[in-house]
């Protein structure tokens, strides 16, 4: 069995590469610049917006594994990943969306997520859809501001989102691509961490675990957006402050059922935010 891993180098892509070769699964990246690879996996060298150039990591594989970063051409890459796949026939495909994008398709990065899954859906490959929550690891940036300052300053309200550590994301990747996966084919499963958290609560977390008061940096999306458009594209900008509206109408939360379904892919107890916040802590020094 050989499984294509599309964004392969990233944060989730990179732990499902890692995951699978432990597994001793024979293991494919298409990936533009071949770097941050394991030298153990085969590398095609090739971008989805060039289908020409992509087509040869498609040939031979059992299995794709599909992820397209927030991006502008993420609706179109990962439709042209689905088309590729269609010609190549695996015997299984599993695609990373969103939580409840259809909920928000006015947020570009849900929206081209809907467009992805119809089309995964519509292929005719046995598939699995991941949808996971917001990402512990997003935090791991926040050394200065929490550090230094003592602000939590990623906007994401008071209704409150079930984030999840992408471990866990690739840990659900993994049981569902080298398992015998009927209980979850055809399915759309919610990868979420165990406990509903607020942006308040998430400072009351760095407060403890780096010994000092951290605040909640409050709701203002545009002086969020004026301090993120010194390090962000103005594209990304607009997008995750969408994002964060959307969080602060509505929360993204997770119901136990969802829960439940979701530790069983995982294959493990959940994650939680205060182990992350401590490992992170440690690693910050």
């Amino acid at each position: 069995m050989k499984t294509l891993v599309i964004g392969g180098s990233g944060t989730v892509g990179s732990r499902v590469v890692s995951g699978l070769v432990a597994k001793g699964a024979a293991v494919r990246v298409l990936s533009r610049t071949g770097k941050n690879i394991p030298a153990t996996v085969e590398i095609v060298l090739g971008d989805l917006g060039d289908p020409a150039a992509a087509r040869p990591a498609f040939h031979g594989v059992d299995e794709v594994f599909l992820l397209n970063a927030l991006g502008p051409t993420e609706a179109n890459d990962g439709i042209v990943a689905v088309s590729l796949a269609r010609a190549a026939k695996p015997k299984r495909i599993v695609y990373m969306g969103v939580q409840h994008a259809h909920r928000a398709p006015h947020v570009p990065h849900f929206g081209s997520k809907i467009g992805v899954e119809a089309a995964v859906k519509a292929s005719g490959i046995p598939y699995t859809i991941l949808q996971p929550n917001m990402f512990f690891q997003n935090d791991a940036w926040l050394k200065e501001p929490i550090t230094k300052y003592g602000v939590y300053p990623s906007p994401v309200g008071d209704k409150g989102c079930n984030s999840v550590d992408t471990r866990d994301i690739a840990d659900a990747a993994v049981h569902a691509l080298t398992t015998d996966a009927h209980d979850y084919e055809g399915r759309s499963l919610i990868i979420a961490g165990p406990t509903l958290l607020t942006g308040p609560a998430m400072a009351e977390v760095w407060s403890a675990k780096v010994g000092k008061k951290v605040v909640y940096g409050g709701n203002d999306l545009e002086a969020w957006g004026q301090q993120a458009g010194k390090m962000m594209p103005g594209w990304m900008v607009y997008d995750i402050q969408l994002m964060y509206q959307h969080f602060q109408d509505h929360g993204l939360a997770a119901t136990p059922d969802e829960l439940a379904a979701c530790e069983k892919i995982v294959g493990h107890r959940l994650r939680t935010y205060e182990a992350f916040a401590t490992e992170t802590v440690a690693a910050w020094g």
